[in-house]
């Protein structure tokens, strides 16, 4: 079968992680289509494995989406850093652990998210501090203010997203969590957040929603 990992960044431990059926490449972190995409129509059937950040994983899924090559692709993921990931998909945060999982472990799919500025959502999507109307399908999930929205992909399946909105108190926390396809918000300016990256400024309006085609994860036992 074998696999083709990509070594996001200055992963110097990636090759001791792997046995001899692995191809290690190693990329920058996150990685250009102009890199990525030759590696994804080279293949040939073998697992892609990244190890690297969530940003990293979320990169090379996206070029795998604008390719058309989610039907065909199993992905494994080995985090080189502290990752929501890994509970999530159900694998091990232990990097050796991981990679063993990923060469050898069963694929299964996991709802793919989307946002409306046509990006990918593998881990934590976070809004800060939002102010505004919020909507989880045609549940409202918000109407004021909130300390914290975290949008994720729902790892059971399910309708494809899980959001929870947290209002912040002087004891505790009070957390509501939705299920649902779509997340929207309309809101003051707030700067979204992905899998640990950023967005380039502030919207007034937001979406992350499940794709049409699921990502198909390297995670079971093996």
């Amino acid at each position: 079968m074998g696999a083709l990992v990509l070594a996001c960044g200055n992963q110097a431990d990636t090759e001791a992680l792997f046995d001899v059926d692995a191809e290690v490449r190693e990329v920058a972190a996150k990685p250009a289509k102009s890199v990525v995409d030759p590696l994804l129509r080279g293949l040939g059937g073998r697992r892609l494995v990244v190890h690297g950040t969530d940003a990293d994983l979320a990169a090379i899924v996206l070029r795998i989406m604008r390719l058309d090559l989610l039907g065909g692709t199993a992905v494994g993921f080995v985090p080189a850093e502290r990752s929501v990931i890994p509970k999530l998909w159900g694998i091990p945060a232990d990097p050796e652990q991981a990679a063993r999982v990923a060469v050898a472990g069963e694929v299964d799919p996991i709802p793919l998210i989307r946002d409306d500025a046509g990006g990918v959502l593998l881990g934590v999507g976070v809004l800060r501090s939002v102010r505004g109307v919020a909507y989880c399908d045609d549940a409202t999930v918000l109407r004021g203010r909130a300390s914290r929205v975290e949008v994720t992909p729902d790892p059971q399946g399910g309708e494809g997203l899980i959001v929870r909105v947290i209002h912040r108190g002087l004891l505790r926390n009070r957390v509501e969590t939705t299920r649902g396809r779509a997340f929207q918000v309309g809101c003051l300016p707030v700067i979204p957040e992905s899998d640990g990256v950023t967005y380039k400024r502030d919207v007034s309006r937001w979406t992350w929603y499940r794709h049409t085609a699921d990502l198909r994860v390297i995670r079971g036992a093996i």
